[in-house]
């Protein structure tokens, strides 16, 4: 393998026989034995990810506000006066395409915290770069700051006792907000359906607190865990379920755009409220495989009176036992699909994400 960007934590996950790989140009573990083990220990206990890959954005002016309802589908306004209030949102450009989706982090009224794909990161910052000029805005990428995502419904008495006297500042945090505590950034966020925290910390100190973490129980878990955890959850995954190609509408994301106040002009607008008023011609769906076959991304769809899609995601479901995938498909009413498989046509139903909710399947 060529050797890529390694995280603070790379030498960690080679002493615990991490089975290495490339992701986005980053040398990132893939399992540590088994992924589907780890996949359940998340939705049953308690499980860690290093996602230092992932792009810290810190924003900061007295613009960041203006400049940020201007850059964002969603609206920041929304969180104006809620400090550590966490926002998800797509990045546009014009055309309503979707350059990156990220979370906010509304800090104070100078401060802004981004957290971005780590496949995305140089054309974020060059867009973000483009466009902080004229607002006056410090556009700083924190290189100096590892993540770790602690996930599971154990996951917060567990981190609470490795954080021991700064355990009181996350305790009392709400889903989706986020707080500092000493050196550390505490988000109550995460990436797998389940409960937990990702913590921003220098990344000198990663190291300890990932043996401390384990040494508290927190399993280690790689990516392809995270991967099937997140789609179970119904999450979009970059570059496969949107795309500068794609638009929230056609994404499962409308629930993203801001429509209000009208008069709020950001990048893509034009195109997205184009593309409302037309009325989007596909949609995100999930689909869950009836036959047996495996599900992946770039299978053909076939919806009888309405035409074909593709699917963008798919796996086996670990907690669900079957395969699932998100797929885009022709807009219209249906509960059945066929999906391509080896020249064969395997049976499907077509169902509204999540798969899973609290470690439970929400799908009948």
């Amino acid at each position: 393998m060529d050797v890529g960007n390694r995280t603070p934590l790379y030498e960690a996950h080679l002493a615990q026989g991490a089975k290495m790989a490339d992701f986005s140009g980053w040398e990132m573990p893939i399992h540590y034995g088994s992924q589907i083990e780890e996949h359940h220990q998340v939705r049953r206990d308690a499980g860690m990810f290093d996602v230092s890959h992932m792009c810290v954005v810190d924003l900061l002016g007295a613009k960041s506000r203006d400049f940020l309802r201007y850059l964002l589908a969603n609206d920041v306004a929304k969180i104006d006066d809620q400090p550590g209030k966490a926002l998800y949102s797509c990045m546009l450009n014009k055309r309503g395409g979707v350059i990156d989706d990220l979370i906010i982090y509304h800090m104070s009224s100078v401060w802004y915290r981004l957290v971005v794909n780590a496949g995305t990161r140089e054309k974020d910052i060059a867009w973000l770069a483009r466009h902080a000029a004229s607002f006056g805005i410090e556009v700083e990428v924190r290189t100096d700051l590892a993540m770790i995502a602690v996930q599971g419904p154990s996951a917060r008495d567990k981190v609470h006792r490795v954080l021991g006297a700064r355990a009181d500042a996350a305790a009392v945090l709400e889903r989706f907000y986020a707080t500092e505590s000493g050196p550390l950034f505490i988000a109550r966020t995460g990436y797998t359906g389940e409960d937990g925290y990702e913590i921003m910390l220098p990344e000198d100190e990663a190291e300890d607190y990932w043996y401390a973490l384990r040494e508290a129980g927190v399993s280690p878990c790689g990516l392809g865990a995270r991967d099937t955890l997140r789609l179970e959850a119904g999450m979009n995954l970059y570059g496969q379920d949107m795309s500068e190609e794609t638009s929230p509408l056609t994404s499962g994301l409308g629930w993203t755009i801001a429509w209000q106040p009208e008069d709020r002009r950001f990048v893509g607008r034009e195109a997205l409220e184009a593309e409302r008023e037309a009325g989007p011609l596909q949609h995100l769906v999930g689909l869950v495989l009836e036959d047996k076959g495996v599900l992946r991304a770039h299978q053909k769809v076939i919806v009888d009176g309405l035409g074909e899609g593709e699917t963008t995601s798919g796996s086996f479901a670990p907690t669900l036992g079957k395969a699932i995938a998100l797929a885009r498909i022709p807009v219209g009413e249906a509960t059945h699909c066929s999906v391509e498989i080896r020249n064969k046509r395997l049976r499907a139903r077509i169902v509204k994400p999540p798969f899973v909710r609290n470690g439970k399947s929400v799908i009948d």
